[in-house]
């Protein structure tokens, strides 16, 4: 087993923050590599070393995000909405600053779409359709309700600087999709 050298992790973990500290500032699409080397105070060598391009950096960030959140929802999988909401509004809150820029960024639907079918995914086995409440109702329109609210609901925590610890939303939210699903 190798072991990754702490100077890597370290540079990485800068350039990381660097461009979502600089998409707060200013559009992705006005970011360059120069702004990034030196928010991150790395060389442009060194991003170039482990990322094509700030779409290749913007991409596997957003990647690792989307995998964790995958690890989250398994690990949550056998709890009520509730409880496995309240791991993923903690993830979310530890992860405040790449969140909040991805989601209020005007110039990022593309991760905001990416989010929703990643919500619509984690909920598809979750919405009941062959019978009680939502007994001849799509199951497609149902799950994009729900998975549109949780979005939704999420952005304004975000905008609002999250007015609500992580137990109060995971338990609001989770008895509201309790109540449709």
């Amino acid at each position: 087993m190798s072991k990754v050298d702490r100077r890597i992790i370290k540079s990485k973990e800068a350039i990381k923050t660097a461009v979502i500290e600089l998409m707060t500032e200013k559009s992705f699409n006005q970011i360059t590599i120069q702004d990034i080397s030196d928010k991150a105070d790395v060389s442009r060598r060194t991003i170039y070393l482990h990322y094509l391009d700030k779409f290749d950096l913007l991409d596997k960030l957003i990647e690792e995000h989307i995998n964790e959140l995958e690890k989250l929802r398994e690990a949550s999988s056998e709890k009520s909405f509730i409880e496995g909401g309240l791991i993923w509004f903690e993830y979310l809150e530890r992860n405040y600053l790449f969140f909040s820029t991805m989601l209020a960024s005007q110039g990022n639907l593309s991760f905001r779409n990416r989010f929703l079918e990643f919500v619509m995914q984690g909920l598809s086995e979750e919405v009941d359709t062959s019978e009680g409440k939502n007994d001849g109702l799509s199951h497609e329109i149902i799950l994009r309700f729900i998975a549109g609210a949780y979005v939704e609901v999420v952005e304004w925590w975000f905008k609002n600087e999250m007015p609500y610890p992580p137990e109060i939303m995971a338990k609001q939210v989770g008895i509201l999709i309790e109540r449709i699903a």
